[in-house]
């Protein structure tokens, strides 16, 4: 069997995707739920149907494009990703592993590959957490990882609850039924672009990833006590700010001190209350995302910044709360997907590189109902969640191939 990709329309297709945005070209934005994200989702599944797919969705909008094998009782063979993004962000993060799904699809049907296990193209719901503060949604609903009744509680900067929000788009019923059975999938792959440098410096077209970073992400409130910045003398200022300052220099420090690579964390968001040049700083609002592949190494990274809250309260007698958001596991990917990857590079004589993903992605969640791997294809100098976020078309056209004759032995 020949598989052959058709890059030119996969590379039209990605324009044309980007096109469908809340922001003027080159800038991608689409937020889960919005005109432009349920236009995108039109879109699609224009294209799964004219592949002649059969097409669900289910209550928080994950959808799902199969293409039916021959066992129709047998697990399903899954591949996809997501096409939300971020405010001021590019045109592959998640696209390619869905368009390049769909064409990996089209290029075996074209091929003459009849599967025995169903193909299945997966379009996940607000990977991105732009809107409800927390990534991965839909994956994490339909692996049962979040709860119907947590994933109730979550609301945008409006107040706007996930149900509302996603009634009004269209979808219903009981978000308790968009957990998958159990056995659903016999395997799940990604493909995705590295959103890092390291196969571009490294001169390598592909990447095996073998395993996947575990996030956590915080919410820390400093209430300090504001007032006028000329009338307050610095013995008796509590200066929510300096607070803060000390408290991400302390978590850098924790991140710095476990000595190794994947031991990473960042402030993200630092909302400053009154926020005058004025006036000293009443309150501080700290975003803190704290990620590593080994779970006992990122609790000490945790733990130290628990104490660093207590101490710094203490210190300088504010009042420092901490909401833990999410603290998910780490994923192994599946020796057998990842076999299945590695023949299909060599196959073709691919070279490939094996990898971790710092990043998280839909597969993490996957994994705790599937064997699953990823597959990364470069992106330029790295880059990600911006405008300039670029993989070339060689590139994108070769990851496909390797997903089509992944899926296909999988399938057989």
């Amino acid at each position: 069997m020949k598989i052959e990709v058709d890059g030119d329309r996969l590379s039209r297709e990605i324009e044309d995707l980007a096109k469908i945005s809340e922001a003027e070209p080159p800038v991608v934005t689409r937020i889960v739920f919005t005109p432009a994200d349920l236009k995108a989702r039109a879109w699609m599944k224009a294209r799964c149907e004219t592949a002649g797919l059969v097409i669900r969705e289910d209550t928080i909008g994950n959808t799902f494009a199969r293409w039916l094998g021959s066992d129709t009782s047998a697990p399903i063979v899954g591949t996809g990703s997501h096409i939300d993004a971020i405010p001021n962000a590019g045109r592959f993060d998640g696209v390619v592993g869905v368009l390049g799904g769909l064409e990996a699809i089209r290029a075996l049907q074209r091929a003459g590959f009849h599967p025995k296990h169903s193909i299945e193209l997966l379009i996940f719901t607000s990977e991105e957490p732009t809107r409800f503060g927390i990534g991965c949604l839909g994956s994490r609903l339909l692996s049962g990882t979040l709860s119907a009744d947590d994933a109730t509680k979550l609301t945008d900067k409006n107040g706007a609850s996930v149900d509302e929000v996603r009634k009004q788009a269209g979808f219903t019923g009981e978000l308790r039924d968009a957990k998958l059975p159990p056995n659903y999938y016999k395997a799940f792959v990604e493909l995705h672009i590295e959103q890092g440098p390291i196969l571009e410096r490294e001169r390598v077209p592909l990447g095996i990833v073998e395993r996947i970073a575990a996030p956590a992400s915080l919410m820390i409130t400093i209430e300090g006590s504001g007032g006028h910045a000329g009338g307050v003398l610095m013995p008796d200022r509590k200066d929510a700010l300096c607070a803060a300052a000390e408290l991400i220099l302390a978590l850098e420090q924790a991140a710095r001190r476990r000595g190794a690579v994947d031991t990473v964390a960042t402030v993200g968001i630092c909302d400053v209350f009154p926020g005058a040049i004025n006036s000293i700083p009443a309150r501080v609002r700290l975003g803190v995302d704290v990620r590593d592949t080994n779970l006992s190494r990122r609790d000490e990274v945790l733990r130290a910044l628990e104490q660093a809250c207590r101490a710094t309260s203490n210190k300088r007698q504010i009042v420092v709360h901490s909401e833990l958001l999410n603290a998910d596991a780490p994923a192994e990917s599946s020796p057998e997907v990842v076999a299945a990857l590695r023949q299909a590079c060599e196959k073709h004589t691919y070279n490939f590189l094996p990898m971790t993903s710092r990043a998280y992605h839909d597969s993490l969640f996957m994994s705790r109902i599937a064997p699953i791997a990823m597959l990364f294809i470069p992106c330029l100098n790295g880059y990600s969640h911006r405008p300039d976020e670029y993989a070339s078309p060689e590139d994108i056209a070769r990851g496909t191939v390797v997903l089509a004759e992944t899926l296909a032995s999988l399938a057989e």
